[in-house]
């Protein structure tokens, strides 16, 4: 080979025409095939089935830390929050009240957590076999409802035995719409989470800001407190949790299960549209990465 054919051979070629075959994506950013997610079903319930049962796999207690978790969680802020700071739950026990909170919340944080470390911890899977991408944060919320279910049992539980204790029954054929709440909150769980798995593939620190960030949003979200009390108490902050879908979602759901609190029928419609909004991104910006992630993660 003469210097000129190596030159020639060794310079890159810049346009699709110099190739005889190109690969690429067919779907552009908006055209989302949900057909193709309904084709591969039975893929996403073998993902839910893992991460339902080999996160405890080899632990010596088991599916038991469901239960642990939420219980000494909801004991702590009783203690902290209602003994010692002498914030008032009114006529429910500090306990039930904070469980309920608790249960709700760590529906929602799962959701974030484990769906925001989707490309980066399941890069070695999508560089191998195709499938679509979403099947994995959707597999995430789905299994989390099995959890959440165990969590709810339990309060289920402790709701029988405080209204032997004497506690008031007040529940009404509104708490069906519990469902659509917990619906609402892995929803919202989910599109911020693949909004930030989108990021983590350039920022890799963002991964650690999420866990920092979700215990701080805790604080605002009215999880240990009704929400009028930081308005009462901090009238000049009381924009932080006015602002904030989760407080509303946390409120409504301890007014439906224990008739504590108030539902804001206003505060529940902006809380409808911040969700539908930041699924919706989070869907077309994860379809763009998933695209070009493999280069990047």
């Amino acid at each position: 080979m003469s210097s000129q054919e190596f030159a020639d051979a060794s310079q890159p070629q810049q346009h699709k025409e110099d190739w005889d075959a190109v690969i690429e994506s067919k779907q552009s950013f908006l055209n989302i095939n949900f057909k193709e997610l309904w084709n591969y079903r039975d893929l996403l319930m073998l993902f839910v089935k893992r991460d339902v049962v080999t996160v405890y796999k080899q632990t010596i207690l088991g599916p038991l830390w469901y239960l642990i978790q939420p219980l000494f969680t909801s004991l702590i802020f009783t203690i902290i929050f209602n003994n010692v700071a002498g914030i008032s739950t009114g006529a429910t026990p500090s306990f039930l009240f904070n469980l309920a909170g608790v249960m709700v919340w760590n529906y929602f944080t799962s959701c974030l957590n484990e769906t925001s470390d989707t490309f980066k911890k399941n890069a070695s899977i999508f560089g191998k076999v195709y499938f679509p991408r979403l099947i994995v944060p959707l597999s995430v919320v789905i299994s989390n409802l099995v959890k959440f279910g165990i969590q709810f049992l339990i309060f289920v539980c402790f709701y029988i035995f405080y209204v032997f204790q004497g506690m008031t029954f007040e529940i009404t054929s509104a708490v069906l719409l519990f469902p659509l709440l917990v619906a609402l909150m892995g929803i919202l769980g989910l599109g911020m989470g693949m909004i930030i798995s989108s990021m983590v593939t350039k920022y890799r620190d963002l991964s650690f800001l999420v866990g920092f960030g979700v215990q701080l949003l805790m604080y605002v979200s009215a999880v240990m407190y009704p929400m009028a009390l930081l308005k009462e108490k901090l009238p000049k902050f009381g924009w932080l949790i006015e602002y904030n879908p989760l407080a509303y979602v946390i409120e409504t759901a301890r007014y439906l299960l224990l008739h504590e609190g108030k539902i804001s029928n206003l505060g529940l419609l902006y809380t409808i549209g911040v969700t539908f909004i930041i699924f919706v991104i989070g869907l077309l910006v994860f379809h763009k990465t998933e695209k070009s992630f493999i280069d990047t993660v």
